[in-house]
């Protein structure tokens, strides 16, 4: 064998291996997206259905300039970046933590943190619909307090607590994983130089575990504005969000190629949200480390 051949037969190994992931992940993900694609551009008829070789802009133009769609679009997005706030404010705190604990109660509290992916997302919706109904523990709760009753079922209060214990496990990981990474001798040297614990978590822990902010927020800002199960059960009827939208355009008005449309500006502008996020945070990173 000559050595171009193996030279070839050396750069052609990774694209072997790597071949039935990839046939796996076009076949999976890249062909329906298209068929999404292609289905959103069909004509569609009320009386006769989807109109196959017909194509239109018509669904698009309908999303982006009917304000039904600019206020539910606006609804997701600020849930999702509120979401992911306060997934941040309480998950990164929780990961330094959990780094910072022995064993057994770092496995113990991993656990607890761990716990409620254990737990159908349903079955975690109707328990927080019992917990933040008008009868419910918490009413009566801020009803012994003499608050209440508040409505809480069927808002975005309800949405925002049920997402946020839905996600936050996908922060407090990435930011604990990027800590396990820390080396705890830079800390102890900037304490030994008379830097108050404050300025060391500042200056030195906060720096270092970006990265895992950064995973944890895109994760959690994805998943909740494309969430359908919390909107659907908590949200109600007249409290939409995107996802609850399309389901409404497939099976209700039975409109496919509105709701595909739908599906895939929501797709984009969420890639263009993480993108931007992912832009700033990296150059805030990078500069932060010289």
């Amino acid at each position: 064998m000559s050595l171009a051949t193996t030279l070839l037969h050396k750069k052609a190994a990774p694209w072997w291996l790597s071949g039935p992931a990839l046939m796996l992940f076009t076949v999976l993900l890249l062909v329906p997206l298209a068929l999404t694609a292609v289905l959103s551009f069909n004509a569609f008829d009320p009386a006769t259905g989807v109109k196959a070789g017909e194509f239109t802009l018509e669904h698009y133009a309908h999303v982006f300039t009917d304000s039904y769609y600019h206020a539910i679009f606006w609804r997701t997005f600020w849930i999702a970046g509120l979401v992911t706030l306060i997934c941040v404010l309480i998950g990164a705190p929780e990961a330094y933590i959990l780094s910072r604990m022995g064993n057994p109660w770092r496995s113990i509290l991993l656990l607890v943190v761990l716990a409620p992916l254990l737990v159908s997302v349903v079955v975690r919706a109707f328990g927080w619909s019992m917990l933040l109904g008008p009868e419910g523990l918490v009413n009566g709760a801020l009803q012994l307090i003499g608050i209440g009753p508040v409505k809480m079922l069927y808002t975005e209060i309800a949405v925002v607590i049920a997402l946020v214990h839905v996600m936050l496990p996908f922060m407090v990981i990435p930011v604990w994983t990027s800590l396990q990474k820390l080396d705890p001798g830079v800390e102890n040297a900037a304490l030994s130089l008379q830097a108050t614990p404050f300025t060391t978590l500042r200056r030195i822990v906060l720096p270092q575990v970006l990265p895992g902010i950064l995973s944890g927020s895109l994760i959690v800002f994805g998943l909740a504005a494309s969430s359908f199960a919390i909107p659907g059960l908590l949200g109600g009827r007249r409290l939409k969000m995107v996802a609850t939208v399309v389901y409404d355009e497939y099976l209700h008005e039975l409109n496919w190629p509105l709701g595909a449309a739908i599906a895939l500006t929501l797709l984009v502008a969420n890639l263009v949200v993480m993108l931007s996020y992912n832009r700033l945070v990296e150059g805030r990173y990078k500069r932060s480390l010289g």
